[in-house]
């Protein structure tokens, strides 16, 4: 029996996938659950398995898109499964198999042959006559002398862009030297190009990136963190943690939980448009960017107001090692209420990072340099970074955004006092 699978729907609201690679072939024999195929929707990247054991007839190519509920490959459930077949004899097919070599080794003897049995005669190479290789240009005609070749090498000038006022036309070194490269001329380097198909993960983030500079007043607000206090806590602390939690004691934890408390303080920005309403949400559904195999992916910290620092550092580090293996779910994409986006990793000193719709503001963490600054009167290096929120002028005023990151530089700065009550063992389970 040929059971036909077809496309599953991957979440609410997708019509359609690409199929990105199929992980079998063709005829495989493929058993029930086995991963057959990996499948983009606008969202993320899923393992489409098997629902049943047999041999694999595949109905759509790599790159092709696919509607939910479509085919896309039939598996014969009846076909029996490899290395239990009967086995041809080898002596027939070993005879045969002479008999076909003989007939065509004649083929090849014949084949250099004309239909009298006589051997083929070559034509003379036209190239080769007296009178062609003689004009009025001489061997020597757009040819560099030694040194003249020399200078054209270094100057990456090809010489047949240079004409030659030598003897019979033969470019000499002044004639090297005094060459000059014609604007818009390529040069002796590589020039080559290659294209390939951006996975439907890839479009879909470009047309929402878009549609956010389009349909939105997106504007940024800026302002620097001085570190110093969280690095002193993390030194002191960051051993005892892991080896109590098993998870190390990151930025991400300070940094979630410093914009739980400004969110708090500022509604407007855990809020949403919706048509012409504004929704407020009275829970931090904190999305966090990490880099995926298939690119960047948003998965969510769920009310990470009842996260303690333990809590939010194991989130973080199962999200992101879910999509890094490509195991993320589209759920665990959907419903953000915030985000939170670190170039830092990667060395960036500052950034505008975009708005992830349908939330209202996002917040862009950079990386960490010593820099001067005035401390108490006087210059000190302190350990710097620069943060961005960029924000939705429709619904979140300037006085909010601004006020919001301020409250988030105020965490930070001050962590003890304001996100772990004056009681840092207490607050980090120690």
């Amino acid at each position: 029996m040929a059971l036909e699978m077809k496309v599953p729907s991957p979440g609410e609201s997708i019509t359609e996938v690409e199929i990105a690679q199929w992980l079998v072939e063709d005829g495989d024999y493929v058993e029930k659950d086995q991963a057959i195929a990996e499948v983009d929707s606008d969202k993320a990247t899923l393992e489409l398995p098997a629902e049943a054991s047999g041999i694999i007839t595949l109905k759509a190519e790599e790159g092709d898109a696919v509607a939910v509920g479509e085919v896309v490959c039939l598996i014969d459930t009846d076909a029996p499964k490899p290395g239990g077949g009967d086995k041809k004899a080898s002596g027939d097919e070993g005879s045969g198999g002479d008999a076909e070599k003989e007939l065509a080794k004649k083929d090849s003897e014949k084949a250099d042959t004309n239909e009298k049995g006589e051997a083929k005669k070559e034509e003379p190479s036209k190239s080769s006559t007296p009178s062609q290789s003689q004009d009025k240009k001489s061997y020597a005609t757009g040819t560099p002398s030694p040194a003249a070749k020399k200078t054209l090498d270094e100057k990456g000038i090809d010489a047949k862009d240079v004409k030659g006022t030598g003897r019979d036309g033969r470019i000499t070194k002044d004639d090297a030297v005094n060459a000059k490269p014609s604007m818009g001329t390529p040069g002796t380097g590589s020039r080559g190009e290659s294209r390939s198909k951006m996975s439907m993960l890839r479009r879909k983030v470009a047309e929402r990136l878009v549609t956010v500079k389009n349909e939105t007043a997106m504007l940024t607000t800026f302002n620097e963190v001085d570190m110093s206090a969280i690095f002193a806590l993390r030194e002191k602390y960051k051993e005892d943690f892991k080896s109590k939690h098993g998870v190390g004691l990151g930025f991400m934890s300070f940094f979630t939980l410093a914009c739980v408390r400004a969110l708090d303080m500022y509604p407007a920005v855990n809020s949403m448009i919706d048509e012409k309403e504004m929704v407020s949400f009275d829970f931090k559904d904190i999305s966090i960017a990490v880099s995926g195999p298939k690119g960047l992916m948003v998965p969510v910290i769920r009310n990470a107001e009842n996260l303690s620092f333990r809590g939010v550092e194991s989130e973080v580090k199962r999200l992101a090692l879910r999509a890094r293996d490509g195991q993320i779910t589209v759920d665990e994409m959907t419903g953000g209420t915030f985000t939170i986006t670190n170039g830092g990793v990667f060395g960036s000193m500052l950034s505008t990072p975009i708005i992830n719709p349908p939330q209202s503001a996002i917040l862009g963490m950079h990386n960490i340099v010593e820099r001067p600054i005035a401390k108490d009167g006087a210059i000190a290096i302190a350990p710097i970074m620069y943060v961005a929120l960029s924000y939705d002028h429709r619904i979140i005023d300037g006085k909010e955004s601004v006020g919001f990151l301020v409250a988030v530089k105020e965490a930070l700065e001050n962590p003890e006092e304001l996100l772990m009550d004056n009681n840092v063992l207490k607050a980090l389970e120690l």
